[in-house]
Formats: structure tokens, C-alpha cells, sequence
């Protein structure tokens, strides 16, 4: 849950903490074989598959349907879902979903089809909130969504175990954050051998997404125990991981090793909240159509730079989970490792360093940090921003 709605929807204290995890995710390759089973023990009848064309195209769709063909399991395919999801399509998607006769969906594919199909799921179960736009923050819905299966194709949004999703208001040219208990997928599959077709690039980006969750996620203010432990060993997995999966995706121990490390960040995340690089990187996504991981990697090491002074000995740890010794080091020098080690891991598997690489405008830097102060994940960021400081770290990232 993010840090600052969390505090002011449920009136708690700052001794309060609550965590919500989905029920059920198998892991480890070929377990897109247990759908029948789980299918039959949950009563579903027909599912509706929400993904993107690309996913249909180059056969990763067909992995999970030919296990429904094998188990006779009807469904039809809403193959629409874009990169950056928006309001428009969560309406069609909420319409085709209606004239399916479903009573379930898979979502396959990164956290866009997740995050689409949670949305549909909502609005379907609380039609209240059918301009998708009333969804934004912390929404009052009273009814679970409709069963979602979900099964990523990459290793980075953890939209499987988490109780958010983004979708893009395309009137407003804003990403909203979504947060609500009652999304959250009631199965996860996490089958590495989805993931073995997507490019280095993509490996990289959505890679580095998750270590964003992470670190995010084991500094923001809403941080304590449990989310930290989750954090740190997300750290670690994915430092150790990530390279062997950018260099050869046909390696399943990285490739499962990064699908696991990317959920356990999602565990903490989920329920803690994030900071200010995805508060930077959404209105990114919005004005740009920049790839959310992207952004996030991009943006990364320089807002960790900023939030050193009010992080100095988790960054130590962030360091020591990277791989770095800090045995002799103090507490700035092993702050700044910590910084470092993600510039090292970021140069080495190809992430742009510039916004100016990517197509960022520098006259829309302004406007772009004043939608960032208003993003729901920059509150929980551990050093508090204005509207000039994030300006600022635009300037900086931008060349």
C-alpha cells in the first residue's frame, strides 16, 4: 500500500502495519500445467484471456492455451491490451469481457495485461466505477474482483502479488495509481519458461524495474521488518541474477531466478509503498509512451543519489546485497558503493542514461515535475521533495 493514502484511508497509527498478499502462486518452469487443476478445483468454466498482440504473435500465448485445449477449458482472447494501458482500453476490455460469457480471466504477459485485466475485473464486480477514472488512489470498491489467473511473461512489475495497478487517463495525460485490496489475483503462475523469448532489452528494462521496487520499497517511509526483508533478498537475487538473463535468455536458472526475486520485491512494495523514481517515471509513461521500466532504470541512480542523506545505512545494506565489501568502508563511502553498484549493473546490461536519449523534451521537464509531485508513490519517498527538487533531477538525468 502506498505510504501516504495507507496512513490517511485507514486511520492508523505509525506502529500499525498490515500486509496482503494474493492466495495461491506456484513457481518454477512448466508450471503453467497446474491451470486445469486449479481451474477444476475452483469451479471456472471459461476463461477470458487478456494480453497483447506481440504475445499472440511470437507463440507465448499458445504455451498457456494449448495447456487449456489439452484440458478442454473454453476461452476467448482480448489480444488489445498497450503498453500503457489506458482508460479506453479498460472500457473495451471491460465490454468484451461482458459478451465472453466468462467467469474468470489470465492475464499473460508484463504488468500492462495484468494491470488491465485487474481493472476490468473491478469494474465489472463494482460497475459504480465504470469511468475507470474514479479508481484513482484508494477506491472504495465493495466487492472482489473477478477471479484473476495471472501469468507474467517478465520479470519485473509484480503485478501478480501486488494490490496496485496503473492505468493512463489519455484526457488528462496522467498514469493513476490504483490501490485496492480487492484487485489483487487470486492465482499466480510463475513459469520462467514464459520468459525466455523476451530480448535483452526488455530483460534489462524490466529487470531493472524490479530492483527499483525493491530499493524503493526497503527506503520508503512506510518501510519496516517484514517489507525489508523481502527488499534486501530481492536485492540480492537480482544483482546475482540479472546479467546471466540479459546475456542469454535461454538460461532458466536466471531467468527463474529473476521471476522470483521480481515477486518477492512485489510482496514488499505492494504493501509499503514505493518513492519518488516512480513518482518521476509514470508521467514519463503518460506524456512519452515511455516503457515504465525503462523510465524507472533510467531514473533510478540519480534519485538515489538525492535520497542518500536520509537513507545512509540501508544503503550500506543495498551495497552489501549488490555484492559490494564495506568492511572498511564508513558510512557515506558505503552509501555512495550502494549508488555505484547500480550505475555498474545499469551500464552493463544496456539501460539509456539520458532522457534526452529516449526522446524527452527538455521545455516539458517543468510540467512533467509538477505532475511527479502530484503522483500518489512520491510521497512515500524517505527524503521529502518539491516541485523544485524533482525539476532538478529531471535536469540532472536529462543530459
Amino acid at each position: 500500500m502506498f505510504y501516504s493514502t495507507f496512513a490517511h484511508i485507514f486511520k492508523i497509527t505509525m506502529k500499525t502495519n498490515r500486509i496482503i498478499l494474493n492466495e495461491t502462486s506456484y513457481f518454477g518452469v512448466g508450471t503453467r500445467n497446474i491451470i486445469p487443476e486449479e481451474v477444476k478445483k475452483r469451479n471456472f468454466h471459461k476463461a477470458f484471456i487478456v494480453t497483447d498482440n506481440d504475445l499472440v504473435k511470437f507463440g507465448v500465448v499458445k504455451q498457456v492455451t494449448d495447456v487449456l485445449d489439452a484440458a478442454s477449458i473454453p476461452y476467448s482472447v482480448f489480444p488489445e491490451v498497450k503498453q500503457n494501458p489506458t482508460v479506453t482500453n479498460v472500457k473495451a476490455g471491460v465490454t468484451a469481457y461482458a459478451a465472453s460469457g466468462a467467469d474468470f480471466m489470465i492475464a499473460i504477459g508484463g504488468g500492462s495485461p495484468t494491470d488491465t485485466a485487474k481493472a476490468i475485473g473491478i469494474i465489472t464486480n463494482n460497475p459504480e466505477f465504470s469511468d475507470v477514472v474514479s479508481l484513482e488512489g484508494v477506491a472504495n470498491t465493495r466487492n472482489k474482483s473477478v477471479p484473476v489467473i495471472a501469468l507474467p511473461t517478465t520479470a519485473g512489475t509484480a503485478a501478480e502479488v501486488t494490490i496496485n495497478y496503473v492505468i493512463t487517463d489519455e484526457e488528462h495525460v496522467k498514469k493513476m495509481v490504483c490501490v485496492d485490496p480487492n484487485d489483487i489475483p487470486v492465482l499466480a503462475i510463475i513459469d520462467a519458461e514464459l520468459m525466455s523469448s523476451m530480448p535483452k532489452s526488455l530483460t534489462a528494462a524490466t529487470g531493472m524495474d524490479a530492483l527499483t521496487h525493491a530499493i524503493e520499497g526497503y527506503i520508503t517511509k512506510g518501510a519496516w521488518e517484514m517489507s525489508d526483508m523481502f527488499e534486501l533478498k530481492a536485492i540480492e537475487m537480482i544483482a546475482r541474477h540479472l546479467p546471466n538473463a540479459v546475456e542469454n535468455g535461454k538460461n532458466l536458472e536466471a531467468r527463474n531466478g529473476m521471476a522470483t526475486a521480481q515477486y518477492i520485491a512485489g510482496m514488499g512494495f505492494s504493501n509499503v509503498g514505493l518513492g519518488a523514481v516512480h513518482g518521476m517515471a509514470h508521467p514519463l509513461g503518460a506524456f512519452y509512451n515511455i516503457p515504465h521500466g525503462v523510465a524507472n532504470a533510467l531514473l533510478l541512480p540519480y534519485v538515489m543519489e538525492y535520497n542518500m542523506p536520509a537513507a545512509l545505512e540501508k544503503y550500506r545494506h543495498i551495497a552489501e546485497a549488490m555484492g559490494c565489501d564495506t568492511a572498511n568502508m564508513n558510512t557515506e563511502e558505503a552509501a555512495q558503493a550502494a549508488v555505484n553498484a547500480v550505475k555498474a549493473l545499469s551500464l552493463k546490461i544496456g539501460i539509456p542514461q539520458k532522457l534526452n536519449e529516449i526522446g524527452v523534451k527538455e521545455e516539458d521537464l517543468l510540467q512533467l515535475a509538477e505532475s511527479a509531485f502530484a503522483d500518489v508513490c512520491t510521497p512515500g519517498n524517505p527524503r521529502d521533495v518539491t516541485i523544485d527538487d524533482l525539476f532538478a533531477l529531471y535536469k540532472k538525468a536529462y543530459k
